[in-house]
């Protein structure tokens, strides 16, 4: 028998792929650029702004064209080819970008205390390519319509963030951050591997769409499924990690501090895109015949995600761990909509999905934002001895009185992570807040706007300390006198310009939102 003679290769659509192949070549340039003399500063950060850019606009080119055509699946149903990947798509280049600028300024700002010269290890080509793979396993994460593709793309973004949070190694906060980061990831990737071993093992499939048609079609009578609701219960628990659900968060805070901020605010934007998007297209895609059982896993995940985060939140004096525990209250948010989207007999469900998906793409722009302007506060991190001082909450003493215009961008996004009227925030989680009032979920839409009210306090505390506090005498005074570099003004400027146009402008959003609940399968 021969085999090659009977070998179909899967048809290969290079151009829904191209988002993916440059990110992939953006990688290889500068893995390549080891074997060249060290670039001119700032030439690795374009390399990885440009590929990220340049997928980014592809991505955005194939949304626009699948306004006309149907989604569809790729390299045999392997890859959704749909609006709700797409989008997610773009917020993950649209992140490296901003990364990639924000990266040159940390790096410009640092100098190597071993030889006196102003390289870092932020300014060095293996930094700016695991932005690049990090984002490629976050694009095949957000896209995947395989368990064990999902799974590639889980490790592929994990390996990179390790490195990523360990990458200041004159820091041991930094080596500390990487290693629990790396640790604990372990066991998320461990829970994940069993719960798709068991539902293979229960359906034969690791297709979502597979999954999704075999359970559709068997009625277990009577109903023994203890095997498929366990691989179900630790997808859930593996996937907890990765979005920092309680009670699986306790790595966030420890690994956000710890990490270089535009590491962080990287984690905080792509990381929770990456992992939100595949965890809302697996349950919705492949396990919507056992809403049932899942869904109130869900709701007790929000619930208790939603209050540790917001009240932990406002007793913390670190603005970094202060907004590690804010994005795990963002967390619970985004995960209201799933639980709406669970109630599959509801004619409102599918608002869950899209109103999931719209708020972790905004917050993806106010994380980078913040984190920026944070790391700006700071100098672009800190050297072992003073950086926990260079993030209290201290040091912002009086930033307003020193430089209003780059006070004035940061409460814009503090403001809208609030989720206050005229800001993205308040889009996001008016959209979350309405799928579930819509599905009857009262006790969680309740809950939701109680912990905006308790998490407002926190960006209020940051904003006090702006505007109406002095600068505290012989401490941390030069981070009372921010010094915006160009790149970093761009950042900023873009993350509040997208925050206050789509606040003020939704109807962009709410007219595509329809689209983005339709699934390639």
């Amino acid at each position: 028998m021969d085999l090659a003679s009977d070998f179909v290769p899967p048809t290969i659509e290079w151009f829904a792929l191209s988002p993916y192949i440059a990110l992939v070549a953006g990688a290889l340039v500068l893995l390549l650029g080891s074997l060249t003399p060290q670039w001119p500063r700032g030439w690795y950060g374009l390399v990885s702004a440009t590929s990220a850019g340049v997928s980014g606009v592809l991505a955005a080119l194939q949304f626009v064209d699948l306004s006309e055509e149907a989604p569809r699946t790729l390299v045999r149903g392997t890859l959704a080819h749909d609006r709700f990947g797409l989008l997610a798509l773009i917020a993950i280049c649209l992140a490296v970008v901003f990364t990639s600028m924000t990266t040159v300024d940390a790096a410009s700002g640092r100098t190597n205390v071993a030889d006196g010269t102003s390289r870092s290890t932020s300014d060095s080509l293996e930094h700016y390519a695991l932005l690049l793979t990090a984002a490629l396993g976050a694009a095949i994460m957000v896209t995947a319509n395989d368990l064990v593709v999902s799974f590639l793309g889980i490790e592929t973004l994990s390996l990179s963030l390790y490195v990523l949070a360990a990458s200041d190694r004159r820091r041991a906060a930094s080596q500390e951050a990487g290693l629990k980061y790396f640790i604990l990831g372990g066991f998320a990737s461990a829970f994940l591997l069993y719960g798709i071993a068991l539902v293979y093992g229960t359906t034969g499939q690791t297709s979502m769409t597979g999954i999704a048609n075999i359970l559709a079609s068997e009625v277990s009578v009577p109903r023994n499924d203890a095997m498929l609701l366990a691989g179900v219960a630790l997808l859930l628990v593996g996937f907890g990690f990765k979005v920092s659900l309680v009670p699986f968060h306790s790595w966030t805070p420890d690994v956000y501090h710890g990490a270089p901020t535009h590491v962080t605010g990287f984690m905080a934007s792509l990381g929770k895109v990456a992992a939100v998007v595949s965890l809302v297209r697996l349950f919705v895609v492949a396990f919507p015949t056992r809403a049932d059982d899942w869904r109130p896993a869900v709701f007790a995940l929000a619930a208790l995600t939603l209050a540790v985060g917001s009240v932990l939140a406002i007793v913390q004096s670190d603005v970094k761990r202060m907004l590690a525990y804010s994005s795990i209250s963002h967390a619970g948010f985004m995960l209201v909509g799933l639980e709406a989207a669970g109630r599959v007999g509801s004619s409102s469900a599918n608002d869950g999905v899209s109103s999931a998906l719209v708020y972790v793409v905004l917050y993806s722009v106010l994380a980078i934002g913040s984190f920026a302007a944070v790391s700006v506060v700071s100098g672009g991190g800190a050297d072992g001895s003073s950086g926990n001082t260079l993030t209290s909450l201290d040091a912002f003493n009086g930033v307003a009185k020193t430089n209003p215009v780059f006070a004035l961008g940061f409460t814009v996004l503090l403001l809208a992570q609030a989720g206050v009227p005229l800001t993205s925030g308040f889009v996001a989680k008016f959209g979350v807040i309405r799928a579930a009032v819509s599905t009857e979920s009262y006790v969680l839409a309740v809950l939701a706007m109680v912990s905006a009210v308790i998490a407002a306090y926190l960006y209020l505390r940051i904003m006090v300390s702006m505007w109406l506090s002095e600068p505290v005498s012989g401490g941390v005074s030069p981070a009372a006198s921010p010094v915006l570099s160009l790149s970093s003004r761009v950042t900023l400027a873009c993350a509040v310009a997208i925050t206050l146009m789509l606040g003020v402008l939704p109807t962009w959003l709410l007219d595509i939102s329809d689209s983005l609940t339709t699934f390639a399968r």
